[in-house]
């Protein structure tokens, strides 16, 4: 298996763990995992539709056949992470979808979760970034529960559930790569924003179930284990997980300040104040690139990030 050439979409990280670009946005912007043990093979997140023939076409690329793959696991439903889940099953006969209790039913019917997706994007960008959603058969899915394990080939994968990103979001950890996958719940860290090869990340809070403490309570959770790195879906494999954690916690807080302070053009006020939040957190990491680059490259999360602080502040507090 070592000796095949893999695509360039996709990267041999070590330790049976395969990044691939999947294409949506912009290259390096979003990645899937496969996870490969003993010929047995697990997907973690699809990306869109449009993503499947690359999961596919490293799946050969390594020698294994579609019956190799025991599981498809979407960190959570968001359509960057698990549109394409559908249409990848369908590929895969002996595979098992691994889903968040809270999202296993918008797999069986996307419906719900393609109308949702429509008021926040529009119809013609669902229909171009997207793609149709493929239901799966409710006899293939399976709810992931907190603690839960998953045997792959040699390897034991655990699942906990980690709020925050979204109530439907669970993270899987591989003790082999001592590694979690994290979706969203450990941030963004793109790698424009590397510094001599150390990473930035953001939080993400991306209507429309945001929860700063719940948030913050899962990060803690993933620390437990003292993890040598994060697969993130956007993008890629980090180190310095402890540096990052704290990065993450300090501009949680700070986009919640951001929030709670804009009244008048609440919403134009948020984006103008994140982006001066994350550009001054990037000029402390040592990165000197412009402001309006930041911004272009942010476009979207700064965008996404400010509708979900706006829903957040509508929520009654928790008692």
């Amino acid at each position: 298996m070592n000796d095949r050439i893999l695509p360039d979409y996709s990267e041999d990280l070590g330790h049976g763990v395969f990044q691939i670009d999947t294409g949506f946005g912009r290259p390096r912007f979003d990645a899937a995992y496969l996870l490969v043990d003993a010929g047995r093979a697990a997907f973690i997140d699809s990306g869109t539709n449009f993503a499947v023939p690359r999961l596919l076409a490293t799946l050969e690329a390594l020698g294994l056949a579609p019956e190799a793959v025991d599981y498809v696991i979407p960190t959570h439903v968001h359509l960057d992470h698990a549109g394409g889940v559908g249409l990848l099953m369908q590929e895969l006969p002996a595979a098992t979808l691994i889903c968040h209790p809270r999202g296993l039913r918008h797999m069986v019917d996307p419906s719900q979760l393609w109308a949702g997706a429509t008021a926040v994007y529009g119809p013609e960008v669902m229909a171009r970034d997207y793609g149709q959603l493929v239901p799966v058969a409710a006899a293939r899915a399976r709810a992931s529960e907190d603690g839960m394990l998953l045997k792959l080939g040699t390897r034991e994968l655990s699942l906990i559930d980690t709020p925050g990103h979204a109530r439907h979001h669970h993270c899987i950890w591989d003790p082999v790569s001592q590694g979690w996958f994290t979706g969203d719940t450990f941030g963004l860290s793109y790698r424009e924003f590397d510094v001599d090869g150390r990473p930035w990340a953001l939080p993400t809070s991306t209507p429309v179930q945001f929860d700063p403490e719940a948030l913050k309570a899962s990060l803690a959770r993933l620390l437990e284990p003292r993890p040598q790195c994060m697969y993130l879906t956007h993008f890629g494999r980090v180190r310095e997980v402890p540096r990052l954690a704290a990065l993450l916690v300090e501009l949680v807080d700070r986009m919640v300040e951001v929030a709670r302070a804009a009244q008048a053009e609440r919403h134009e006020r948020i984006k103008r104040d994140l982006l001066t939040v994350y550009a001054d957190s990037l000029r402390a990491h040592g990165c000197s690139m412009a402001k309006a680059e930041i911004a272009r490259l942010l476009e979207v999360d700064l965008e996404l990030n400010a509708q979900g602080l706006e829903v957040w502040l509508e929520k009654p507090p928790v008692r």
